[in-house]
């Protein structure tokens, strides 16, 4: 029982003799023990040497007072404690170095196809309970596996101080209770943005393990699969489309109190100061060729920030940019306050 403090079963019964007694000699061992004089008195000594025994002074034959179990094994426990932590950690960097050697024989293990909307739900699940740092979520409208309100783990981690940043496809917030589930997810230390559209759903956690919908959302007769990517330069390339978009997204916060609560989308901090410049030269009606003078650019390099502009706030013409600039206060330095109940009236 106490081979964890790194005693023999010999060791365990004379030790546990001396706890019964207090104080014994090795005839006594020999006794009760049934060992010889020799075994008696190696035992003893071993007991001494490992702090669970001391020798009476001046005893003639020596005697053996018991050490306090909690104070000769508490060390010894603690010690082969720390043994198995690092023996465990051991192990996992060794694991881990197998499944990099692995993939980079066999490419098969670097994409796993999960079938079936219970075996992605199950997925989803044990990619967040495994987190250790953080989660980046690109959530679009409608659901594969797991509807938002079921997703019962990210509380769970987010209470553990795993990080959730997640990109919500616009239509997706216009779902019924998404708001309300949002607001709470944002409660809890989500940090939550929004972008018109979103290219694909998927989950990564610590940069190092994701999930992804391998077909489009059309609903088909078949079951749904997604692809589980383990650590590789197609789970970069996702890391850094994440990393895109969520530097153009607008971030969402909270507004109000109790049943006027309300989410707010912040646009103006989805534009940069030179968006901004650029915007202006072109609600004031500046031509292409001279916004390019101006911004020290190319004419095709306006074109394209122009339509890059365009494609984040969903608009189809410049009309409709225009539009959606003065909408959302990125000339005026105001914010609008797009507000959806997540009270009573929602």
């Amino acid at each position: 029982m106490l081979e964890a403090a790194n005693l023999s079963r010999l060791e365990e019964r004379a030790y546990r003799l001396l706890v019964s007694v207090l104080e014994a000699e090795p005839a006594d061992l020999v006794r009760e023990l049934a060992v010889s004089a020799v075994e008696a008195a190696g035992l003893l000594e071993s007991l001494r040497a490992k702090g669970l025994a001391s020798v009476q002074d001046h005893a003639d034959p020596p005697r053996y007072a018991a050490t306090p179990p909690d104070v000769g094994l508490g060390p010894m426990l603690l010690s082969t404690l720390e043994s198995v932590e690092q023996a465990r950690r051991a192990v996992s960097d060794l694991a881990d170095e197998y499944r990099s050697s692995i993939r980079r024989r066999d490419a098969g293990h670097l994409v796993e196809v999960i079938v079936g909307r219970p075996a992605i739900r199950q997925q989803i699940r044990n990619l967040q309970l495994g987190a250790r740092k953080e989660l980046l979520w690109f959530c679009r409208s409608g659901h594969v596996a797991m509807p938002s309100d079921d997703n019962a783990e990210e509380f769970e981690m987010l209470a553990r101080g795993v990080r959730y940043q997640v990109i919500y496809e616009r239509a997706l917030l216009e779902e019924p209770g998404m708001i309300r589930n949002v607001a709470e997810g944002i409660c809890k230390g989500e940090q939550a943005r929004a972008v018109p559209r979103l290219p694909v759903r998927m989950a990564i956690a610590d940069r190092n393990v994701g999930l992804c919908p391998l077909v489009t959302d059309r609903g088909g007769p078949g079951e749904p699969t997604a692809a589980l990517i383990r650590d590789s330069h197609l789970l970069t390339a996702l890391v850094a489309l994440f990393e895109s978009y969520w530097s153009s997204a607008s971030p969402l916060h909270l507004s109000g109190r109790g049943d006027e609560t309300a989410l707010v989308e912040d646009h103006r901090q989805s534009v940069s100061s030179d968006d901004r410049y650029l915007l202006s030269l072109l609600v004031a009606g500046v031509s292409d060729k001279a916004m390019a003078t101006q911004l020290k650019v190319s004419q095709r390099t306006v074109q394209r920030r122009i339509r890059d502009l365009m494609d984040r706030v969903g608009a189809d013409s410049r009309t409709q940019l225009a539009w959606q600039v003065a909408s959302r206060g990125w000339l005026s330095g105001t914010v609008r306050d797009s507000r959806v109940p997540t009270g009573r009236d929602a």
